[in-house]
């Protein structure tokens, strides 16, 4: 019977605790292995005699190993962690009044306008100027390279307000300072005007945008408030619109500047003229003798609200 097992059959069959035919018998089990010896001792006797001449093969050693029970499933390895399956979260009912009551709360955006507003009507002309040049309530606080507060003289009479800052002005941070701005310090010169003594110059809005488009909704809506505040703070005696722009934000109108123009606006309670803008007139030299008469008319405006003053 000893014949049929190799070597490697008869170490093996020591591992399993079993008796090798012709050997000396199996050392006593240790304590710890003394519970597996019954089943192993039963495992002995479930093999046949005749299933020992195929143990010479290695399907052979696979057979027995799966009649000693080793070929179960592998033990978990030591300090491997094992996934666990999640825990499904409790759903969160919300009612249909509380979910409408929700959408209505106001965004971050909006909570904090009314508190902008109104630091910006309670702010004097430094602090004005000052939340001008850090303002950021609309994306051209990112593309420009400087806010253009205005320029002139804050106690002249006179207000002349544009549209947004160009290139040059969007550089330098001064309103009208490219070649729009020396033909409008050629116009002021024909009225008897200069900006260092007479004129205040401003736009509506503080910011250029990109390649000069037209402003946008969202963008006169932030920056119109410091127009507002700057006229407030100013008190002109007349306003003088440069384009169409300017003067429908200012009067609140689409109306277009053909019918805005030859007669006098009122901005509270201000006198308010409407003329093209000097880029316009750049492009358009023809309309220079239309602007020239509204400058006139500019001019007779102002000189009947003195009037009554030389007689007091």
């Amino acid at each position: 019977m000893s014949e049929i097992f190799n070597a490697e059959q008869r170490r093996f069959l020591k591992l399993l605790g079993l008796a090798v035919p012709g050997e000396s018998p199996v050392l006593p089990l240790a304590k710890n292995q003394a519970a597996s010896a019954p089943v192993q001792a039963e495992t002995k006797a479930e093999i046949p005699e005749s299933t020992a001449s195929s143990l010479k093969a290695p399907e052979g050693i696979r057979t027995l190993r799966a009649a000693a029970g080793i070929l179960s499933a592998p033990p978990k390895a030591a300090g491997v962690p094992q996934p666990v399956a999640p825990e499904p979260q409790p759903k969160i009912l919300v009612e249909p009044e509380a979910a409408a009551s929700l959408s209505d709360l106001p965004t971050p955006a909006e909570s904090a306008e009314p508190q902008r507003l109104q630091q910006i009507s309670a702010s004097d002309w430094r602090d004005l100027q000052i939340m001008v040049h850090n303002c950021r309530a609309c994306s051209l606080g990112e593309t420009r390279q400087h806010a253009v507060f205005g320029a002139g003289n804050p106690r002249g009479s006179w207000l002349f307000v544009g549209e947004a800052p160009g290139a040059e002005e969007d550089r330098r941070g001064e309103a009208f300072v490219g070649r729009g701005g020396q033909l409008l310090d050629n116009m002021l010169k024909a009225m008897g005007l200069t900006r260092q003594q007479d004129v205040y110059i401003a736009n509506v809005l503080k910011c250029r945008p990109p390649n000069n488009r037209d402003p946008l909704g969202p963008e006169v809506q932030s920056c119109l408030p410091f127009l507002q505040r700057q006229i407030a703070l100013l008190q002109p005696r007349i306003i003088v619109a440069l384009g169409r722009f300017a003067a429908q934000s200012l009067l609140q109108v689409t109306t277009p500047i053909g019918q805005l123009r030859g007669q006098t606006h009122q901005y509270q309670n201000i006198p308010l003229i409407v003329t093209y803008h000097p880029a316009y007139l750049l492009r358009s030299p023809l309309e220079k003798r239309k602007a020239w008469e509204d400058l006139q008319m500019a001019v007779q405006v102002y000189s009947a609200q003195s009037l009554p003053e030389l007689f007091q």
